[in-house]
């Protein structure tokens, strides 16, 4: 059995017809979660829904909002709507609830993603189980993470997880969309996430949430280039979670990759935003691939972006096609001549195959 996992739950999940929080729902997942607490497994549970359960409270009929300011305001009410109920479904169970918000800069900033982590893990210390959400009343819209799929894959590295389970309102990854295509099927197996797969994830069904299988997908790429197992699944199960965990053909199994990637160097990868290009020769492109190099200045052709010493950029070969992602140890006003190293290989993950 795992040590430790991540429970996703999207909004559409967490929310009945009429927008307010499904607590039948939240009591099986939390039955699930205590007991497997119990047999010394730790989870996080990362909701969706405070958005929607704020509006079934002060909406009144209304037709739901689309500016960002009324939209912060109304997950400022869901939020403790959200936790109380969070707070009910684990108290059957014995088990505190502790409320965490993170942001992007909590995982960008690497002093944050630390702090983020020792707070995780107080909490386990104190017999209690840590929610997470976006912080939604105050994120700026610019540089919100915008859906949890990817907050939860981030907190399955931050905290080293074996399994990442993003429940949801689907039984997981179907062949076909099952409005436009009744014989679609369960696909019960993912070993590599490839472009056919993208292409039969659609939007957010639902309407309410702001995921849909594509994030779903993105978020298990993230988690699988961790080392984490990762399973989309139904929410509405009789035990959700420990069927995701321990039943074939309760959802969709995502298998990780055989290398993992180092919690830094997957910190690199998925959790700092880039802020720059650097756009490489052929010869720079074979070293990184094939030789575990550094990036040197020479092979560099051009870049884009005010980037500075120590932010991180995407590297691009000749065709374009990213190949990787690194921390740059050369301001974009400095990159002119010379040999020196602009991204150490310590500092550089390869994202593109050999």
């Amino acid at each position: 059995m795992t040590s430790r996992a991540v429970v996703k739950i999207g909004t559409s999940s967490v929310t009945d017809e009429v927008g307010g929080v499904d607590q039948a729902v939240l009591n099986r997942i939390a039955d699930d979660v205590v007991s497997l607490a119990r047999d010394g497994v730790e989870v996080v549970v990362v909701t969706s829904g405070a958005i929607t359960a704020g509006w079934a409270d002060v909406g009144r009929g209304r037709a739901r909002p689309r500016d960002a300011v009324t939209l912060q305001a109304v997950s400022a009410v869901g939020q403790p709507l959200l936790m109380q109920s969070w707070r009910e479904a684990f108290a059957r169970g014995g088990r505190g609830v502790g409320q965490v918000l993170l942001s992007p800069l909590d995982f960008s900033h690497r002093g944050q993603y630390l702090r983020a982590r020792a707070t995780l893990e107080a909490l386990w210390s104190l017999d209690v189980v840590p929610v997470v959400n976006e912080n939604d009343a105050v994120a700026d819209e610019e540089i919100r993470f915008g859906d949890n799929d990817r907050i939860a894959a981030l907190v399955a590295n931050l905290v080293g997880a074996e399994h990442l389970l993003l429940l949801t309102d689907t039984p997981g990854l179907l062949t076909a969309d099952p409005r436009l295509d009744p014989s679609a099927t369960l696909i019960e197996e993912v070993s590599a996430i490839d472009a056919s797969l993208v292409e039969i994830a659609g939007v957010s069904r639902s309407g309410v949430g702001s995921g849909g299988m594509a994030s779903k997908l993105a978020a298990a790429r993230m988690a699988t280039w961790s080392g984490v197992t990762t399973v989309i699944a139904g929410a509405r199960a009789e035990h959700p979670v420990r069927a995701a965990l321990g039943e074939v053909g309760a959802g969709t199994v995502f298998r990780p990759r055989p290398e993992r990637l180092a919690a830094r160097k997957a910190w690199i990868a998925f959790a700092v935003p880039s802020r720059g290009v650097l756009r490489i020769n052929q010869g720079a492109l074979q070293a990184l691939l094939h030789h575990g190099r550094s990036l040197l200045r020479v092979g560099v052709v051009g870049h884009d972006g005010a980037f500075v010493e120590g932010d991180a950029v995407e590297v691009r070969g000749p065709d374009g096609v990213l190949v990787a992602k690194g921390l740059v140890r050369v301001a974009a006003a400095d990159l002119d001549g010379g040999d020196d190293v602009v991204v150490h290989r310590d500092d550089l993950v390869v994202l593109r195959s050999r």
